[in-house]
Parts: structure tokens; C-alpha cells; sequence
């Protein structure tokens, strides 16, 4: 057993270093803390599975919101070449650093997620995963601007709000499918992996919580096309009682290509499929 391993063996549990550092998750932050090892090891282990992988030997990994480091450790543990933890939260930088001790190839960033450069990181270490137990309050804001580069991404983990993942994952014709749902199902394979009770977190929040696996298909759509699709989505979803002859008045030829395209001008935004969008935002 090298110094490492007797390193990782003696990292006392997240429910331990918590009550170690006396932290307390701070509601402004969206913070709700999963100390229990179990499940986050299951999130690792069915995400990895989903994707057919082992383990995560030779990835780069990023983490947003790492808190006390209960993920965090459940990501180190399946052996990634380098995870980057970027937590704004600077309470948790002394468990994090608790946990370099043991995993020298964590990484820990002291700044805002969406002020992060996603792109220069791809730029110099190559595509990556990410993996979130994601702030309740910026989780869609960042998923977006994620989808916006996915080229970028090899794959994402991410916990939600159920509601948002019920958003992310509606079909066309419901009342939860939306700008999200088709913006995400363009861009990526969705897979909901399960479903946590409040009861999982400190301190309990009162509603449950999902964790999507986000795999990007092959093609992404470009941006330049992916910006037309949200126009489109924003139009119609802004006024989504109202037929599509209606809603999308307000974008440039956008009927007329509908009607070219064969898309019932009595339809309704709920009533287009993610392609049809597409196909409504092509050249």
C-alpha cells in the first residue's frame, strides 16, 4: 500500500468531515448536502453503466457545487485522470482540501460556475464529463449554456429538481414539455437514472430530486442553428395556447416555412417535435 492509499482509507466520511468542519449548507447558495456514500456511489456506478463505461480511468471531469465533497469522493473513486471541483461556497475549500490530501489529482476552483470558461477548459484539456449535484437555483441556467457548447462534453450526470427533470425529459403534447425539453433532446440521449427523497439530503428540501445522464449524440446542431431553434422555442412557448400561425408571427418567415414544410399552421407549440423545430430553424 503506497502513502495514497493509506491516504484514501483514513478520509473520514463526508457525514464525518461535515460534523468535522462544523458546515451547515446555506439556503441562498441552493445548497441541499448528499453525505450518504451509498448513493452516490449508485449515481456513479448507473451512469457509467448507462454509458457502458468501467470506470472513468484516462477522463477529465468537472464538478459544479461540490459542498462538502460527498460526489466529489464517489467521482474520485472511479479513478478519473483529473476532476476539477469549482465551488464559490468558500466554507467548503478546507473539506475539499481535506480530500486532495487523499486524491491528488482533485483539482478545487474558488469561483462561479457560469462565470466559468468552459471552453478554454476543453481548449487545453480536451473534452470532459460533468458531473453535479446541481444548485437548485442556477441548474437550468447552467445546463443551458452547456448545451449551447456540447461539443465540448462527453457527457453530463446531473441532479435536479424532479419537476425540472420532468421539463427536460417531456414528450411533445404534454403539459411539461417545453424551450428546455427541446433544446436538451436536440442536443443530447437523456436517460433518467432514478429518483431521490428528500430524506437523501441535509437539510431535507421539500421536494424530490432525479438524476439525469446526458449522452451527446453524435452530430451536434450548430450554434448559429441552435440560436434559431431557442427564437423559435422562446416565440412559441412564450404564447403556447395560441396556434403556430399566431405565435410565431414574430420570427422572420418562420410560417411560411412551416407551412412549407408541411407543419398544420393550427398546431400549437406543445405540439412540435424537437426535429420539427429543427427543421423549422434550418437553412
Amino acid at each position: 500500500m503506497d502513502g495514497t492509499d493509506g491516504r484514501k482509507n483514513a478520509l473520514p466520511s463526508t457525514r464525518e468531515l461535515v460534523e468535522k468542519y462544523g458546515l451547515m449548507a446555506k439556503k441562498a447558495l441552493g445548497q441541499n448536502f448528499l453525505l450518504d456514500g451509498n448513493i452516490t456511489d449508485k449515481i456513479m456506478r448507473l451512469s457509467l453503466a448507462a454509458q457502458g463505461r468501467k470506470d472513468l480511468a484516462g477522463e477529465t471531469v468537472a464538478e459544479v457545487g461540490p459542498g462538502p465533497g460527498g460526489l466529489t469522493q464517489a467521482v474520485l473513486r472511479q479513478n478519473p485522470e483529473k476532476l476539477t471541483a469549482i465551488e464559490m461556497d468558500e466554507r467548503c475549500l478546507e473539506i475539499l482540501g481535506e480530500i486532495k490530501g487523499a486524491y491528488p489529482q482533485l483539482d478545487i476552483v474558488n469561483g462561479d460556475a457560469l462565470k466559468f470558461d468552459w471552453a478554454g477548459k476543453a481548449a487545453t484539456e480536451g473534452k470532459f464529463h460533468i458531473v453535479s449535484n446541481l444548485p437548485y437555483n442556477v441548474s437550468v441556467v447552467l445546463l443551458a449554456g452547456w448545451l449551447e457548447q456540447i461539443e465540448n462534453i462527453k457527457s453530463m450526470t446531473l441532479m435536479f429538481q424532479k419537476e425540472v427533470a420532468d421539463r427536460i425529459t417531456a414528450i411533445p403534447g404534454t403539459k411539461d414539455y417545453g424551450r428546455i425539453s427541446v433544446i436538451a433532446q436536440l442536443q443530447c440521449d437523456v436517460v433518467r437514472l432514478f429518483d431521490l427523497p428528500p430524506t437523501c439530503f441535509v437539510p431535507a428540501p421539500k421536494i424530490w430530486s432525479t438524476v439525469l445522464l446526458f449522452k451527446p449524440k453524435s452530430v451536434s446542431v450548430k450554434r448559429q442553428v441552435l440560436e434559431r431553434v431557442e427564437r423559435l422555442t422562446e416565440a412559441a412557448f412564450g404564447q403556447r395556447r395560441k396556434m403556430i400561425r399566431q405565435s410565431l408571427k414574430g420570427v422572420p418567415g418562420a410560417v411560411e416555412k412551416a407551412a412549407a414544410l408541411g407543419i398544420e399552421p393550427t398546431l400549437r407549440a406543445e405540439n412540435l417535435t424537437p426535429e420539427q423545430y429543427l427543421a423549422l430553424a434550418g437553412d
